[in-house]
């Protein structure tokens, strides 16, 4: 099973501290030891991103920057796990980094399930 995860919060937290990144490099060389973690990483800011609408039958292409967003993603992770209960494992000792590591993190972790070819999902 495959799922996607992915990180919501609040843009105007900033950037992590360098504490954080030494927890999630040791968990992600465990996670891919155990050879669960198929992708993974960090978005670049909002304001460099490019957004592409449909809307009335139409293409419409907007550069950044846009305005101010409450919620953006930061970073995200692609599991192949067994279970769903293991996902949700790893993601919760992914977000315990962030509450150990830095100090007035608010976020949310998403998890969604992935379908596609390999699973006979179309």
């Amino acid at each position: 099973m495959r799922f996607l995860t992915y990180i919501e919060c609040d843009p105007a937290v900033g950037p992590p501290p360098p504490e954080l990144f030494e927890a999630l490099g040791a968990f992600s060389a465990e996670m891919s030891a155990l050879g669960v973690v198929v992708d993974r990483g960090g978005l670049a800011p909002v304001d460099g991103s490019t957004h592409i609408r449909v809307s009335g039958g139409g293409l419409t292409v907007t550069d950044g920057p846009f305005a101010e967003a409450k919620e953006v993603i930061g970073g995200y992770a692609m599991y192949d796990v067994r279970s769903k209960e293991e996902v949700l494992e790893y993601s919760r000792r992914f977000m315990q980094l962030h509450v150990d590591a830095w100090p007035g993190f608010e976020g949310t972790a998403v998890i969604r399930e992935v379908f596609g070819p390999y699973d006979g999902q179309e």
